[in-house]
């Protein structure tokens, strides 16, 4: 019999490829009867299958004449995934993959076909063949910004599991292996409720390139920080953990639920507030911290489904959203205070590009280069700001994509 996990993993794959559903959404449509354990194989199996689909793709071409039904060819690529790049053996694979499509209405005819080619392609691996590729409306600008050899070296980082990042509180430490900016990294961290110091709040889990923000900002004891779009919430913590007098903005008051669990495991304080921030008036803060909504290229190491559900037709309307936002963040900023601008993208467009025009629009405003522990000088523009790639750091597992600024007003 198909194990329940493999099953969920095609449904997973046939939302993301068929129905443009990102991964997130496709989970929280799944039976509430699966017990967490499968789920979250089934989310492992499916982020393996779009992490590689393209050289799954290479693999199975030769011995298709036609493309079969997509749920056919996720099973297809699902069990060539397990075989060429987890190692898993081909047996129980092949066995799984027939049984799979001999147990769907509208797959089961072409059971015979799933095991024909699945047999012919047991003995192959990825081994040689290009990394998955970026869609081309990314692709195309990173190129031309960095090169192709940058861009290889991004993807090749994406085609792999990342790490887990965890962010300790002032004065403790967290499992994992030390990073230079502070950070510690685990390579196979196991349940991550499990691990010492999560109940007693030690620690949190943050990438790495995400946590500079905050130490760009540099909150100190008592000062009024406003963390604006703030959910998840690793920055909140941060902030408090510092010391500040926090508060939290997010206009999702789902999303903003997580951030109020992780306050109450780790004991730390923050003012949490739903609003629209274009609309919101609060302060005058002494340091403002904002996390813009952005495309998010930079986190495809972490959401290998982002490429696949995302064109490029909303950043227009995205780098207008940011614009308007630091204009209004500024409103909220006191006299002489301090702003830090991120966006976890790889585009220009979303980082320094958005700098340079708020700076155009507020001439007033100084640019503070950054000077953070583990951050080489390479990494910090002309301008001023921080350029984080998935390629940095490369052999320890990358970091997620990033831009962040810090701006003082006079």
């Amino acid at each position: 019999m198909a194990d329940e996990a493999r099953g969920m993993a095609v449904t997973l794959l046939d939302a993301v490829l068929g129905e443009g559903k990102l991964l997130s959404q496709a989970l929280a449509d799944l039976p509430g009867t699966a017990a967490p354990a499968e789920r979250a194989r089934a989310q492992r199996l499916a982020s393996s299958v779009l992490r590689h689909l393209g050289p799954a793709d290479r693999l199975l071409a030769p011995h298709l004449r036609k493309a079969p039904p997509l749920t056919v060819r996720n099973i297809l690529r699902l069990a060539t995934v397990e075989m060429a790049a987890d190692g898993a053996a081909p047996h129980g694979v092949v066995s799984s993959a027939v049984d799979l499509a001999r147990r769907g209405r509208r797959t089961q005819h072409l059971a015979g076909l799933v095991n024909a080619v699945l047999r012919r392609i047991a003995p192959a691996s990825f081994a040689g063949l290009p990394a998955q590729h970026l869609p081309m409306w990314l692709r195309q600008p990173l190129v031309r910004r960095w090169g192709r050899a940058v861009v290889t070296a991004i993807e090749a980082v994406q085609a792999a599991p990342p790490p887990l990042d965890l962010t300790a509180r002032p004065g403790l430490s967290a499992p994992g292996e030390p990073l230079p900016t502070g950070s510690f990294r685990l390579r196979a961290p196991g349940q991550v409720s499990a691990l010492p110091g999560y109940e007693a709040g030690e620690w949190w889990v943050q990438d790495a390139a995400a946590a500079l923000a905050v130490k760009l900002l540099d909150p100190q004891p008592g000062e009024s920080v406003a963390d604006l779009c703030a959910a998840p919430g690793g920055k909140t913590l941060q902030l408090a953990a510092a010391g500040a007098r926090v508060t939290a903005l997010d206009i999702s008051e789902a999303r903003l639920g997580r951030l109020r669990e992780n306050l109450a495991r780790t004991g730390l304080q923050a003012e949490v507030v739903a609003a629209d921030l274009l609309t919101w008036q609060g302060g005058p803060f002494e340091a403002i911290l904002l996390d813009a909504p952005c495309s998010a290229t930079g986190t495809i190491r972490r959401h290998p489904d982002l490429p696949f559900v995302k064109d490029g037709s909303e950043l227009p309307g995205l780098v207008a959203l940011q614009a308007a936002m630091l204009d209004h963040a500024l409103h909220l900023l006191a006299p002489g205070g301090r702003l830090v601008f991120c966006t976890c993208s790889l585009l220009e467009e979303e980082g320094e590009a958005q700098l340079a025009a708020l700076l155009g629009r507020h001439p007033e405003l100084t640019v503070e280069r950054p000077a953070l522990p583990g951050v080489e000088p390479g990494w910090i523009g002309a301008e001023g700001g921080l350029r984080l790639r998935p390629d940095l750091w490369a052999e320890a597992g990358g970091m997620d994509g990033f831009f962040m600024a810090r701006v003082r007003r006079p």
